[in-house]
């Protein structure tokens, strides 16, 4: 809990430094495509798509709480308990850069957290399908977020998703997707997959609104925004696939069997 709040103060603190600042570069429009309309006196460009991201911090401070009290006795490791929670209160200063600012420096860290996020959920499901350690974990979360910056550099819009990186943000959490099923489905250990459907669900209903929201959906000067929806739509899926992981005891629960 301490390493995550830290996390969460430093990262907030330099968010707001950087806008009061400028240290994120001139507004360039971009994140303009999702609804609210900029408020161009105003330090903080689109206000209510910037402070919904305040559902990340939240969250990732949850699941640091959660894990201080009971994530002990989970197959996750502390560690990478305590990396998760850093990575999900990242996603909140890290996309509230971009719709803050506008700024091209804050679209890329906007993309760079989705990266984050994705490319750890992927990684995580991988190394425990392969039974592999912490050295396959690193190289393949490393690899995940390269591949993506690389996808990212494609300079044409891409249908349905815009931005070529959501591509790679999309690839990945499918793939993730496909091997905490299949993990599940092998019945290795236990867990509660309710919370897996909990975390599927929201993304599911938050990439709607995400849609929904950029055709038709939309009242530019509204304080209620489809895209702040997403945020915190995502922040619950990000908090409820952590109750997946620490949910998970050892056990072959098939048949009867034990290890």
């Amino acid at each position: 809990m301490a390493i995550t709040a830290t996390v969460a103060a430093l990262s907030v603190g330099l968010l707001a430094l950087a806008v009061g600042y400028g240290w994120l570069g001139p507004d360039v429009g971009r994140g303009a495509n999702f609804c609210e309309a900029a408020r161009a006196d105003a330090l903080v460009r689109q206000p209510a798509n910037t402070f919904s991201n305040a559902s990340f911090v939240l969250a990732g401070l949850l699941v640091a709480w959660h894990g201080g009290r009971a994530g002990a006795s989970s197959l996750m490791p502390l560690g990478l308990q305590t990396a998760y929670a850093s990575v999900v209160v990242l996603l909140g200063p890290a996309s509230a850069a971009m719709h803050a600012t506008q700024s091209s420096l804050g679209g890329h860290l906007d993309l760079l957290s989705m990266y984050l996020i994705a490319g750890f959920a992927a990684s995580y499901a991988w190394v425990r399908w392969l039974r592999r350690g912490p050295a396959a974990f690193a190289g393949a979360y490393a690899a995940c977020v390269l591949v993506c910056e690389l996808v990212g550099l494609w300079p044409r819009p891409v249908p349905v998703v815009n931005h070529a990186g959501n591509i790679g943000f999309g690839v990945l959490l499918i793939t993730a997707v496909a091997l905490e099923t299949r993990l599940w489905r092998r019945g290795q250990s236990r867990r509660t997959i309710g919370f897996g459907i909990a975390a599927l669900g929201s993304m599911l209903v938050a990439f709607g609104i995400w849609i929904m929201s950029q055709h038709g959906w939309c009242d530019p000067h509204s304080w209620w925004q489809g895209h702040g929806a997403w945020h915190a739509l995502c922040a619950v899926a990000a908090y409820f696939l952590y109750r997946l992981y620490v949910s998970e005891r050892p056990g072959i629960v098939r048949d009867g069997i034990t290890p």
